[in-house]
């Protein structure tokens, strides 16, 4: 990739991040930000809006700790349940293709999906415990 290329994906995710944040401190979505986030992943934010529409996030929180991992939900018949992590993994085979190898998307739509749902509030809970929290990961 291009010195231009890396800067403008930079620039891309700093104006995500700012739509972002407005999302999660009214835990509402407007047609501007819709706009804008269709604008900068294309046809990954329409499937993450889809998942999040079809309700195919889940949050899986560890109790004591607190930590917690993404559960979302694939859009294929198979429907797969990919763990990821809004902000920098995903398990799905478009993160690393896309994503990781050729460095053609900012990320996957169930990274944006789980963003997505996070910043609105809306997904499934699901609370388990750090054992069983570092079982599931063990297993990515």
């Amino acid at each position: 990739m291009s010195s231009s290329g890396a800067g403008r994906m930079s620039a891309s995710f700093l104006v995500a991040e700012t739509i972002w944040k407005e999302i999660e401190s009214t835990h509402k979505v407007n047609d501007d930000q819709l706009w804008t986030l269709h604008f900068l992943f294309g046809k990954n934010f329409e499937g993450a809006t889809r998942i999040v529409d079809q309700r195919g996030v889940s949050k899986i929180s560890a109790h004591p700790s607190g930590r917690f991992i993404f559960q979302v939900a694939g859009e294929s018949r198979r429907k797969e349940q990919y763990l990821c992590f809004a902000e920098n993994f995903c398990a799905c085979y478009s993160f690393f293709y896309d994503v990781v190898n050729r460095g053609e998307q900012l990320c996957c739509k169930h990274q944006l999906a789980a963003r997505l749902a996070a910043s609105l509030g809306s997904y499934a809970e699901v609370k388990v415990s750090d054992e069983e929290l570092a079982l599931l990961l063990s297993r990515i």
